[in-house]
């Protein structure tokens, strides 16, 4: 839960930080320009809003690692909801607009999360988890796509280091096998979610673990 809300908090702070200029550079998700991404950060929040007021009596069926559902290949860019995330962050017109809907939505949904009990069973996307499991999950998200965000932004902060420990730690659990430990946890999320094509020494060392990647979450 702690790790969730400040993996969150550093992320907002990140995006509340940029110019305005920065929200129409590049970002680290294919076809996303940084303000696209921000979108789907509110759609994001909004989604964690929802599922932490659905609970359900119904039994558990994933935790933190079997939430994510690993995906054959990389996105193009080219899916209807990528597309319509595009033209959502394109109608906000003023970049501050877009950052307040992500401060004013995103503190609520830090806010639930701080109060939401951990052993309560919230169901999404057609299955059902604790909400620690949930928010420990996200942990994910957010690290990534604060990776993503900071990608084309040499000078934005970057994810905090207990976010990067606990999103590889994840990782890993999904991937069934450990990163080389003389890996940073930037360079192995990175290389292990397909932000970054692997060197041939890291390849190679990739094969040694018995690591197949990239690993796309969904």
């Amino acid at each position: 839960m702690d790790l969730f809300l400040r993996s969150w908090a550093a992320l907002r702070t990140a995006v509340a930080e940029l110019a305005d200029e920065d929200l129409a550079r590049p970002s680290g998700c294919t076809g996303w320009l940084v303000r696209d991404l921000v979108c789907h950060l509110v759609v994001d929040a909004q989604d964690v809003l929802i599922t932490l007021v659905t609970p359900t009596d119904a039994a558990v069926t994933r935790n933190a690692a079997t939430y994510w559902e690993v995906a054959g290949e990389s996105p193009s860019g080219d899916d209807p909801l990528d597309a319509l995330t595009v033209r959502l962050a394109a109608a906000y017109g003023e970049s501050w607009l877009l950052k307040f809907h992500l401060d004013d939505v995103g503190s609520a949904a830090g806010r639930a999360a701080e109060l939401a009990d951990p052993a309560l069973r919230v169901s999404t996307r057609d299955v059902v988890l604790t909400a620690g499991d949930y928010l420990h999950a996200y942990v994910m998200e957010w690290t990534l796509h604060h990776l993503d965000l900071v990608a084309h932004l040499p000078k934005a902060p970057r994810p905090p280091a207990d976010a990067l420990a606990g999103a590889r730690a994840l990782l890993e659990e999904i991937a069934g096998a450990a990163f080389p430990t003389s890996w940073a946890d930037e360079d192995a999320l990175l290389v292990g979610t397909g932000r970054r094509t692997a060197t041939p020494e890291e390849g190679a060392a990739l094969a040694e673990a018995g690591l197949r990647v990239p690993l796309v979450l969904g």
